[in-house]
């Protein structure tokens, strides 16, 4: 199993009624990051203040780094989140330290 060095929570709130459209944009952009871009996945939560969460893995800061400093491989699904948007709020960069999280 790869070795998680870095972590970033995502946060957002999404327009009312877009919510599916918001996970269908999720999905796509996160696929294509763990299948092209070296992500070690990443999951989406919806939390009970209205806020969406995501938690995504990286083996690196830096691979991280590499894998946005391109043009993105999906734009159309990138459009489609941020017409979702309502309000992004700031990253939270974290590292990890001890891991019991199941997988699979």
């Amino acid at each position: 199993m790869p070795r998680i060095g870095f972590v970033v929570l995502y946060r957002w709130r999404v327009h009312a009624g877009m919510e599916e459209s918001f996970v269908e944009a999720w999905s796509r952009i996160s696929e294509g990051l763990l299948t092209r871009s070296g992500s070690l996945g990443s999951r989406l939560h919806k939390g009970e203040d209205g806020v969406w969460y995501s938690y995504a893995q990286w083996p690196s800061k830096e691979a991280r780094e590499l894998a946005f400093s391109g043009v993105p491989a999906d734009v159309s699904a990138i459009a489609q989140i941020e017409a979702a948007i309502a309000e992004r709020l700031p990253e939270i960069n974290l590292e990890p330290v001890s891991d019991f999280l199941v997988s699979g």
